[in-house]
């Protein structure tokens, strides 16, 4: 069961900046014929969120087009229930569908539940962290304050004007090192266990502390402030350099470093270098320097394998550097991180090597990853005839495929001074959201 279509509505802002015009239009006819959203089924808050909301939101204010707002604001209702605990903070799984479908079924409508696998019915830090853009959007665009109140976690009261980040439970609550673990109890509000990353379970979260400061056209100094201090802490504890002189961010385990990094946290240097343009002229620098040395890093660990496509994760342990060493960690699935990271940094400093490592990756791609119908991931990333996986995956439509293009594209197509990416590559305008309750 769950929702059809991600791949057609992942890839609707991508086709309409490309311009093409046929595809653009039979999506869109899709969408408005076809996209049924009374499915039974689970479905994950934060995919819906980050791929179907962000993707309707965003080809609704490039097109103006009414059927993809309505249909964004429809969905978004639907995920409301997913809030319904003793935090606040959401559970991870939602049922979208519609009561009555049968007898014992009944109960399950707009019931929400966490995920089997996330220690002991905690919420994940980057999945209720990366709902705050969309949910403003919302907000704005359906004129009812429910969602800007739930994303921010808090009753909007005279300190706090509606819209901004909330010092709801996160910012009060005890963070070790001042670090943010990845796992929150929606009953107690606090930690479950003290893992902490920069990749998958985090990684999102820091984003959207500092894209929810940039979309409020900086204004929303709560949020600013919970990213600077995390990058601070992060500087502190995680930050890396081996070796052989790569710089890298460490995940941490109760206090014990695990020296990979994972294709996820590679994202990470387009991040700081977006924080560092708005930062004082000392961490400016600083930051820069960093985001540049990240984005090497990850680099690197493409261009050490076979494929010239980087692994799900690498290591810097036992001699070998930015490579993985296990065999679980050598597949690649399309994934975006490293060249969003080119992408921005080349936005930012125009140093021409980004361009030129942007093209390795497009010439990869075409001789390993295409296929007849498409392009699929790789099991092996250090085999020059790896086995394809036979998926392809909605994000690279959405995001691999944009950044790559965006980073050839003139500055003003999606420039950054008016568009926020949310963390599927989707634009979301900026300063749109002076919204009033």
């Amino acid at each position: 069961g769950g929702l059809r279509g991600a791949t057609v509505i992942d890839a609707l802002d991508t086709l309409y900046i490309m311009e093409l015009e046929e595809e653009f239009q039979e999506a869109k006819e899709w969408v408005e014929k076809s996209f049924d959203l009374n499915v039974n089924g689970e479905a994950s808050l934060f995919e819906v969120n980050i791929r179907y909301i962000g993707g309707l939101l965003a080809t609704y204010y490039l097109t103006g087009e009414e059927v993809f707002k309505s249909k964004a604001l429809e969905l978004g209702e639907k995920l409301l229930p997913a809030f319904n605990t003793p935090t606040g903070i959401p559970r991870g799984v939602i049922n979208l569908g519609r009561q009555g479908t049968s007898p014992h079924k009944h109960f399950l409508y707009g019931m929400s539940w966490s995920w089997g696998w996330a220690s002991a019915g905690s919420s994940i830090l980057a999945e209720f962290g990366t709902l705050h853009l969309e949910f403003l959007h919302l907000s704005e665009l359906s004129g009812n304050p429910v969602f800007a109140e739930k994303a921010s976690n808090l009753q909007p009261g005279p300190l706090h004007p509606p819209g901004v980040l909330s010092p709801g439970v996160l910012s009060r609550v005890e963070k070790p090192q001042g670090l943010y673990p990845n796992f929150l109890s929606p009953v107690t509000g606090s930690w479950v266990q003290h893992h902490v990353s920069i990749g998958g379970l985090g990684d999102s979260f820091y984003e959207y502390l500092i894209k929810s400061w940039l979309m409020s056209d900086k204004k929303d100094s709560e949020a600013k402030k919970m990213y600077d201090d995390a990058l601070e802490a992060i500087e502190k504890h995680l930050v890396k350099k081996s070796a052989g002189g790569l710089t890298y961010i460490a995940e941490w385990r109760g206090g014990i470093l695990d020296h990979k990094m994972g294709h996820l946290a590679c994202f990470s240097g387009g991040m700081i270098a977006l924080g560092a343009e708005h930062a004082t002229e000392e961490r400016r620098q600083r930051h820069m320097e960093l985001a540049a040395e990240i984005t090497s890093t990850c680099h690197e660990s493409y261009a050490r394998s076979d494929t010239k496509l980087g692994p799900e994760a690498f290591r810097f342990d036992a001699g070998s550097e930015a490579m993985a060493t296990r065999l679980s960690e050598r597949y690649y699935i399309l994934r975006p991180e490293v060249v969003e990271s080119y992408m921005y940094l080349w936005r930012l400093t125009h140093d021409p090597k980004y361009r030129h490592w942007g093209w390795e990756v497009v010439k990869a791609l075409e001789k390993h990853c295409r296929v007849e119908a498409g392009f699929s991931g790789i099991r092996d990333v250090y085999t020059t005839t790896p086995t394809h996986d036979n998926m392809q995956q909605s994000f690279f439509l959405a995001e691999t495929l944009k950044y790559l293009y965006l980073l050839f594209c003139e500055d003003d197509v999606l420039s950054l001074e008016d568009w926020v990416f949310n963390t599927e590559a989707h634009p979301l305008p900026i300063n749109h959201t002076d919204f009033k309750a």
